[in-house]
């Protein structure tokens, strides 16, 4: 019979908003299959061919981030990307490891990042609390990237397209063992907008 306390549980779990309201939504992603790509030495043209083609992905070249189906490269630096997966934390990192034999060293980072997904009609005003970064929408537009710090924490953060017609909407990943700081900084830059979780954190 499975050992509970070995059972699997988000790095946010247990947390809830010190203040509930609409002005900021967030949403646990912990069922993201994620995993780093680091170009091997004169590989990168032929890692990016590779991508290409069992992804249909062209592997961005600067802190951007593509997605087709339900795998995306999100360029952190120089030859080296965050890949994420849908529904994918079990086998994804092992599933790129395969597709990129030979051409990119490839860590799992499904248990090792936290990622949390941020809108709402407040969630600018929130985040420029915490993100020394222009979030201008014309400056930091959809599918742009950022590896930064919130709160003095590190994160990579990215932009996906807007919801009901102009609501941005920003994902953070954050090291696993910063979750509960990160949720913190969160709650109390959302605090006066009021925050509400749209999925339990569990």
């Amino acid at each position: 019979m499975p050992d509970p306390a070995l059972a699997s549980r988000s790095a946010f779990a247990g947390f809830a908003p010190t203040r509930q309201g609409s002005g900021v939504l967030v949403t646990d992603r912990d069922a993201l299959g994620l995993a780093t790509v680091i170009a091997r030495r004169q590989q990168a043209a032929s890692l990016a061919a590779r991508v290409r083609e069992r992804y249909g992905i062209d592997l961005p070249q600067g802190p951007r981030r593509i997605q087709a189906r339900n795998v995306a490269f999100a360029g952190t630096a120089p030859g080296a990307w965050l890949a994420s997966c849908e529904g994918g934390p079990g086998t994804f990192a092992f599933e790129v490891r395969e597709a990129v034999a030979g051409l990119a060293s490839v860590s799992d980072q499904s248990g090792g990042y936290a990622v949390l997904r941020l809108s709402g009609p407040h969630v600018r005003s929130a985040l420029r609390k915490l993100l020394p970064i222009d979030l201008h929408p014309t400056a930091f537009r959809a599918g742009d990237v950022a590896v930064t710090i919130a709160a003095h924490i590190g994160v990579t953060v990215w932009r996906l397209a807007d919801v009901d017609g102009d609501v941005p909407v920003f994902e953070l990943a954050a090291f696993r063992s910063m979750a509960a700081s990160l949720w913190h900084a969160i709650d109390q830059s959302a605090a006066e907008y009021g925050l509400t979780v749209t999925r339990p954190l569990s």
